[in-house]
């Protein structure tokens, strides 16, 4: 899934900037067919076209991306507070993750499945906090797809040296509800380690411009309407982890500490996403003809659900 195809130049260009994080978003666009040459008059080699499906309304999220370029100075979006709430059951930890993004959910939604790892280098320590050592896609069936990949997570320990957490997770993806479910295929010193993440849309402007109607919007299309298309739409990210350490690290004071392991990595790896969205804001959208040549992008909104 592509944000926008043509912005993997565009991020290039701003990732020059210290905040930017190290972002592919034009892995959805991206074209690898082999030239073809013509012998006979030797004509200039001519690339194959790549069709590229999208679940989403391109020049929507380009017009909203706009919308929110424009707001920074005037209305400048605040981050909410992460709200975090970690449960035990029977050994089981559960911990819940709500995060408010200040950009469009299919770009928040890109930026965690992105097959580089997205915007999780941290400029400050000049490391990627968590980055893709491998990825295959086992099968794709439309908007759905389930993905092998074995991440690598970096964590300070007792902030004397930094040891890298590998991941082995098997996740099943939907590009057009925008929802993640993973499970564990090997996590170092977990006997479960599971999940699931959605984004949805939120409504940030509608009590600043919707006021005046008799209720404020409950779809897209009655916010666009009642906002004079003035209005942004952010993301909410929904986070359900749930692990469980293998013996003795299941056990007090262990499993405090891996408790505390999880939280702490978790923050950081989303502080960077927020810190990336910022970067978007003040950047803008790319330009119309900044869509690449070589692809021929395909929109489809009416997808059915299997």
């Amino acid at each position: 899934m592509g944000v926008f195809p043509g912005f993997g130049s565009w991020i290039s260009k701003n990732n020059q900037q210290p905040l930017k994080a190290e972002s592919k978003r034009s892995e959805n666009g991206e074209s690898k067919s082999a030239s073809e040459k013509d012998t006979n008059n030797n004509a200039p080699a001519k690339k194959k076209k790549k069709k590229v499906v999208i679940y989403y309304d391109e020049k929507e999220d380009r017009r909203q991306e706009g919308l929110w370029h424009k707001a920074e100075k005037k209305h400048p979006w605040h981050n909410p507070p992460l709200k975090i709430k970690v449960t035990n059951k029977k050994g089981v930890y559960h911990m819940n993750i709500e995060l408010t993004v200040g950009t469009t959910p299919n770009i928040v939604y890109y930026l965690m499945t992105d097959p580089k790892g997205g915007p999780f280098f941290d400029y400050n320590k000049w490391r990627d906090l968590m980055k893709n050592t491998s990825r295959k896609v086992l099968k794709e069936n439309g908007p759905k797809r389930v993905i092998m990949v074995e991440k690598a997570v970096a964590y300070n320990l007792l902030s004397l040296t930094t040891i890298s957490i590998p991941l082995h997770l098997t996740m099943e993806e939907n590009r057009k509800d925008l929802t993640t479910k993973y499970k564990k295929d090997k996590v170092m010193l977990m006997k479960v380690f599971e999940g699931n993440y959605k984004v949805e849309p939120v409504y940030v402007d509608r009590e600043r411009l919707c006021k005046k109607k008799k209720r404020l919007p409950m779809s897209r299309e009655e916010y666009k309407k009642c906002s004079g298309g003035q209005g942004r739409i952010g993301s909410k990210l929904t986070i359900n982890q749930y692990f469980q350490p293998y013996p003795p690290f299941n056990i007090p004071p262990l499993s405090w500490f891996i408790r505390g392991i999880t939280i702490k990595t978790s923050k950081n790896l989303l502080n960077l996403l927020q810190e990336f969205a910022l970067s978007l804001r003040e950047a803008g959208p790319p330009p119309e003809d900044n869509k690449s040549s070589d692809i021929d992008v395909i929109e489809v909104h009416n997808f059915l659900k299997m």
